[in-house]
């Protein structure tokens, strides 16, 4: 297990991991369950195993050859354990100091390597309609949370660009115009006609078949026509990537690889991998229990397959990754077992660090979304429907807002609210779509923690602070209450958090810690309704001070994580 983030974390650890001559990282730090015997417990069952000792004997030595310094005041042994309690009024100054002053909150562990993240990748001439917000903020979260933790990230968008589908869409043309002007409204409707013509003619498959190999071929007046509809998709596509924050380093379609597929093939022919199946071009992938990844049809054409296979080796020649992440729901799985299985015998030293970061599907009315039959609902509705929900609540509870500061406001909440209920469960469940659970603004959603943010900015503008920072040398000493240091003690895990997160690829540990970060604010700051002396902004003008750093340390990783998840951290709600 990695040494904790957590500075204070990490002291527990580095003390008995010093005591006993083992590494650090082989020690668990947990809180105990009773907060009178600490803030932390360290086991020491790792290092027994190693030296073969007695886990209890060895809580004991360290315990008694412990001294006070630093963030760690006592330690005692409890059985197996030893229990830390922390220097409080140290503790306070260094999280006051990272979330006011110099920092960081977050650890630069991963400096100096590379993660690529595959995400979003719509299909082109197509809507993004919601179930792609899977994809795009799971990645989006991904991208943010590895440059959080200092990785240099490469966002990739990989476009649906080619294929036997544009094939069906160039010969709907042909047949019924080309709409005009030429939309992804209209191109929609297009192939979502043809798909219906195809099921009482089955011969239309085949003209599409051949009207993607025409295109292939590089016909100069098809290739137009193919870029004004990738154009003219890639321009839909940024409006919803606007609302969302969504940005990408690199935007490359399949079609942007067509020039490397006679290379990947002649270099999985050397490898004797590529052979002649039924008339196509596969790597017969029989021993390893799966179907043959087919490299090119009996036709002539390629498929996504050949071309993910060279995205792949492109990536890695020229980002140089530790690891490079495709976002996809988890019905791709096959597909992206049988991709890293062919680089793995091509002899690509890199291929195992490939990985495939699934996630559940979004059904209507118990079915998978489809594109193909046009059932689906599109993401820019569900962002407005949720956006107007956001506005006339604030009609209603905070008319003398100004428009435009309402209107900024309705639409971050809004999007936070679509965005948090997309990540706040774990990616691999399957999400069933119901109007009232994605746009809710009530419950375990993203305005209950846009709203203790903007609780928290309130605090500090009616405390007249202007710059938070000028708090981070405020003194600890009136912080006296259990709520206080509870509140304290979370601020401190944000990097754990985070790197947990990026490290499971799993974006639902900040939105948990988020939650949980605003239940325990909540607790100390309700303190004051029933007694005016527990209030943040007090007569005593030393206790203000210190309540409103820690106030402003909670804003500052409040918005940290909330930015994390791709949500805007409003001033006022």
């Amino acid at each position: 297990m990695p040494v904790p983030l957590s500075p204070f974390r990490r002291a527990a650890a580095e003390a008995v991991a010093q005591a006993l001559g083992v590494p650090a990282e082989t020690l668990a730090v947990t809180t105990p369950p009773d907060a009178s015997l600490g803030d932390f417990a360290v086991g020491t069952f790792p290092a027994a195993r190693a030296k073969r000792a007695n886990p209890a004997a060895l809580a004991q030595t360290v315990a008694a050859g412990f001294q006070p310094g630093g963030v760690l005041a006592e330690a005692r042994a409890s059985g197996p354990y030893v229990n830390f309690k922390l220097d409080r009024a140290a503790v306070y100054r260094h999280l006051f100091d990272a979330a006011l002053g110099a920092g960081p909150l977050i650890p630069p562990v991963g400096a100096g390597r590379t993660i690529c993240v595959d995400y979003s990748s719509p299909n082109i001439a197509k809507h993004l309609a919601y179930h792609h917000i899977r994809s795009t903020m799971i990645g989006q979260s991904l991208v943010n949370l590895h440059r959080a933790l200092g990785y240099r990230v490469i966002g990739i968008n990989h476009l649906g660009d080619w294929g036997t589908t544009f094939g069906m869409l160039l010969a709907a043309c042909h047949r019924w115009g080309t709409p005009e002007p030429l939309t992804v409204a209209a191109l929609n409707e297009l192939y979502v006609r043809f798909q219906t013509e195809a099921k009482k003619d089955p011969a239309l498959e085949a003209e599409g078949r051949s009207w993607f190999k025409r295109l292939e071929d590089g016909e100069p007046e098809l290739r137009a026509l193919w870029k004004r509809i990738r154009d003219a998709s890639l321009a839909n596509f940024q409006e919803v990537y606007d609302l969302l924050g969504v940005r990408f380093d690199e935007v490359k379609g399949e079609s942007d690889y067509e020039a490397d597929i006679p290379r990947v093939i002649g270099l999985l022919a050397d490898k004797g991998l590529a052979v002649i199946s039924d008339g196509a071009l596969v790597v017969d992938l029989t021993a390893d229990g799966m179907p043959p990844l087919i490299l090119r049809k009996s036709d002539g054409t390629t498929i996504y397959a050949t071309r993910d296979l060279a995205a792949a080796i492109y990536r890695a020649e020229h980002h140089r990754f530790h690891r490079s992440l495709y976002v996809v729901d988890k019905g791709q799985g096959l597909h992206f077992k049988q991709l890293f299985t062919v680089l793995g015998k091509a002899g690509f030293d890199w291929a195992p660090r490939l990985e495939h970061v699934s996630f559940g599907l979004v059904r209507l009315g118990g079915k998978k979304a489809r594109t193909r039959t046009g059932e689906v609902i599109l993401l820019k509705e569900v962002i407005g429907e949720a956006t107007e929900r956001v506005a006339k609540l604030l009609r209603e509870t905070n008319p003398d807002l100004p428009p435009e500061r309402a209107e900024a406001v309705a639409r971050d909440v809004g999007t936070g609210v679509v965005i948090f209920s997309n990540l706040a469960s774990q990616r691999e469940k399957d999400v069933d779509f119901e109007w009232e659970d994605i746009v809710s603004l009530r419950g375990d959603a993203g305005p209950y923690v846009q709203y203790a943010h903007a609780r928290t900015a309130s605090l500090l503008r009616t405390g007249g602070v202007a710059d938070p920072a000028e708090l981070a040398g405020a003194d600890p000493a009136p912080l006296v209450r259990d709520e206080e240091w509870a509140l304290a003690l979370m601020l401190g895990d944000l990097g754990d958090e985070v790197a947990r997160a990026a490290e499971t690829d799993e974006p639902h540990i900040v939105a948990r810690y988020l939650l949980d970060l605003c239940a325990a604010f909540s607790r100390w700051y309700t303190l004051g309704n029933q007694d005016a002396s527990l209030r943040v902004i007090t007569t005593d003008a030393e206790t203000t001070r210190a309540r409103l750093a820690l106030a402003g340390a909670t804003r500052k990783v409040l918005a940290t994580g909330l930015g994390l998840l791709g949500l805007k951290a409003p001033e006022v709600m």
